[in-house]
Order: C-alpha cells, then sequence, then structure tokens
C-alpha cells in the first residue's frame, strides 16, 4: 500500500508541475497580449479583419497564424479552432505524437474542418535540433514539411535524442519525397532559413514554453505525448467554446 501511496503522490506531483507550467504559459501570453508588448510574438495592435484575409482572429493568441498556403500547417484556415503545436526534431515524446496520435486528429479533426493545426519549431536539444528544424523548413519550401516530419519521426529511438547530420536530413528528405534535393542541400545553409529558426525558438523560450511536445487551442494548453482520447476531450472542449 505504502509503494501505491507513493506512486499516486508522484504522479499527483507531475500533474501539479504540468498544471504549474500551463497557467505559467498562459500568464505570459495573455500579459503580452493585454499589454501589447513587441518582440517575437508581438500581439496584434487591432483585431483581425478575418480569417479569410490572413492572421489571428479577434480574441485569438497573437501567435496564431491562420495564412494562407502555410507549409507547416495543415487544414482549413477557417477551421472553427487551431491547434498550435511546438516540437523539436530529435524529441522522442514529438515523435510518439506525430506518429501514434496525429494521424487520427488529422482523420477526425482536420480532414472534416473542425481544426487546422500550426506547427513552431524549436531547438531544446542542441545544435542538431536547430539544423534538424532548418532543414523541415527547407523541405516546407517545397511543400513536404509535414512528409519530413514524418520520416523524421518514423525513424526516431524511443528513447533519446538522436544525431540529425548533415546527410541524414538529406536521406531524410528523400525519404520524404522532396522533389528537388539539390535545393534542399543548399536550403540547409539558407541564413534566412536558420533565422526564422532560431527566431521560432527564442519566441517559445519568451512564451514559457519549456517542453515539448507543447499544445495551445483557443485558450487551453496541452503538454506531452498525451493518449489519443486526452486530445479528443481537449479539442471537442475548445471547439464547443469556440461555438
Amino acid at each position: 500500500m505504502k509503494r501505491s501511496n507513493q506512486s499516486v503522490r508522484r504522479r499527483n506531483r507531475r500533474i501539479a508541475v504540468a498544471a504549474g507550467a500551463v497557467v505559467a504559459f498562459l500568464g505570459v501570453v495573455l500579459t503580452a497580449q493585454l499589454t501589447n508588448q513587441q518582440g517575437p510574438v508581438a500581439a496584434p495592435t487591432a483585431p483581425a479583419a478575418s480569417a479569410s484575409a490572413g492572421g489571428a482572429r479577434t480574441g485569438e493568441l497573437a501567435f496564431v497564424r491562420r495564412q494562407h498556403s502555410d507549409p507547416m500547417a495543415i487544414g482549413d484556415v477557417d477551421a472553427p479552432v487551431v491547434l498550435v503545436q511546438w516540437t523539436d526534431m530529435r524529441c522522442p515524446y514529438c515523435a510518439v505524437f506525430n506518429r501514434e496520435t496525429l494521424p487520427v486528429l488529422r482523420r477526425e479533426y482536420v480532414d472534416t474542418g473542425k481544426v487546422r493545426i500550426e506547427v513552431h519549431d524549436v531547438a531544446y536539444f542542441g545544435q542538431h535540433s536547430e539544423d534538424g528544424a532548418v532543414a523541415a523548413r527547407a523541405a516546407a519550401e517545397q511543400g513536404r514539411f509535414f512528409e519530413f516530419l514524418g520520416a523524421v519521426y518514423q525513424d526516431a529511438p524511443d528513447k533519446g535524442h538522436p544525431d540529425l547530420p548533415r546527410e541524414r536530413l538529406i536521406a531524410f528528405a528523400e525519404k520524404a519525397g522532396v522533389p528537388d534535393i539539390e535545393r534542399f542541400t543548399a536550403d540547409l545553409d539558407d541564413s534566412g532559413l536558420r533565422a526564422a529558426a532560431q527566431a521560432s525558438n527564442s519566441e517559445a523560450a519568451r512564451l514559457g514554453v519549456t517542453s515539448v511536445p507543447f499544445f495551445v487551442a483557443g485558450d487551453s494548453a496541452l503538454s506531452g505525448a498525451q493518449p489519443t482520447s486526452v486530445f479528443r476531450q481537449y479539442l471537442d472542449a475548445a471547439i464547443a467554446k469556440a461555438g
């Protein structure tokens, strides 16, 4: 019984820590919105005109993009809910989400027009994480962002942070069906793509995203590779709130 009680207490502590991180994240974001702070995620100075014009809707947090032809997003730009995801190319739990949960969410929520998914890359596990983010953006330049993520995460180990040397990134691009590998290889050295990846990482740090995968839908957050049933409940609640 003691061992069981200790397990419950440890689990409750983990839940409390995760809940605290979510509250801290939303507190930082909402404060930035209300005070109109400038920075990597500046709050809009005026309400977005409409989703069809591009940009977050009135009441949405400023990092929601809702941009047409966004290569790092899937789903209808006018979907009631945008699920924002922060991910690291070397994160084993991000890989679990991508392999096990994302296909279900695409089928049940994205393909049915209920949810749009927008990805923000981060580099929390060293230089190879940043290199992976640059490579994913290089694949996005050719419309193969999610295919590249799928290739990387399909090959990820259950534990640890796999190395992503240049030759391996090129192999993933080939597996993902990136049409022009020569262009992709050149883009790995594109200073603009690297600056964008670094800015995304700095933005996440400023917002208080301290672990990945991390998600925001509406005004609530979810951390970790939770079971698919948890994501269903989470998105259903966000959809109901969005009306």
